[in-house]
């Protein structure tokens, strides 16, 4: 299938739901501190998105698999060994030294804004907050390749070469993609090369990517929890996610998820 490209009203709605995703991203992010549960950020996203009068691209979204049921919260709330897709519960209790993804993504006049981060609770070790800041900075080095002319597995390369000098796996079963009108579309983009496409797609103006590595401190494999959403890592290692929704441009590529001032 075809990479969608947007057009001008369409960037400018882009701009609108990336602007509200980051915003309450941000805000959640304030809320992190020890002793909330992940129901309670859940909540507040919630509340956080109805105010900008968006709504949540996460609710309601249907599984692929057989008897599990919708996508039961209106963030992804992730912590510690999960990877990503963790449900909000009153159960679950952050503590001193855990991390979290809070990954926020909206619709918003008929577009979808996309992203997310990892924050530290209270203090990390050091091994933990190196991860952090290495799965930050190979986002950078991915958004730094998607430049008009080059191809989408420049980015894969680029998160790849970055990522693996520090021995951590890089998650295999979720990847990066388009967005836009909907929360997922053309093209898949992943944060390592896969040898099975000798060449993937040209990069084109007017192109809108959310360019995210999921990088684990131990190896790459991930499993399913049994609530049938919450990807995991399979030997429990710590898991870090930061995802930007990007906008490719003849001057180079744009991160549209920036919070409103």
């Amino acid at each position: 299938m075809a990479i969608p490209i947007k057009n001008k009203e369409g960037i400018a709605r882009m701009r609108e739901s990336c602007a509200i995703a980051a915003t309450v991203l941000h805000r959640l992010k304030s809320a992190v501190q020890p002793g909330i549960t992940t129901f309670d950020l859940d909540d507040l996203a919630r509340k956080y998105i109805e105010e900008y009068g968006a709504k949540s691209a996460c609710y309601g979204y249907p599984s692929h698999s057989r008897g599990v049921r919708p996508y039961p919260a209106y963030s992804c709330i992730s912590v510690n060994d999960e990877v990503v897709h963790g449900i909000g519960s009153f159960k679950r209790i952050l503590r001193d030294g855990d991390i979290v993804t809070l990954d926020i993504c909206v619709w918003y006049n008929g577009y979808v804004g996309d992203n997310a981060f990892t924050v530290p609770v209270g203090v990390v070790s050091p091994a933990i907050a190196k991860l952090l800041r290495v799965t930050e900075e190979a986002r950078a080095v991915g958004i730094a390749q998607a430049r008009v002319g080059n191809r989408i597995g420049d980015i894969s390369e680029a998160v790849q070469n970055f990522i693996e000098p520090h021995g951590y796996g890089i998650v295999r079963d979720m990847v990066g993609h388009g967005v836009g009108v909907s929360m997922h579309e053309e093209p898949q983009i992943p944060n390592f090369v896969d040898r099975k496409k000798s060449r993937t797609d040209l990069i084109k103006p007017g192109m809108t990517l959310a360019i995210e590595p999921m990088i684990n401190l131990g190896a790459w494999r991930t499993k399913t929890a049994a609530d049938g959403w919450t990807i995991i890592t399979a030997d429990g290692s710590p898991s870090a996610h930061f995802e930007h929704t990007v906008l490719t441009t003849e001057s180079g590529p744009e991160i549209l998820t920036i919070p409103r001032q």
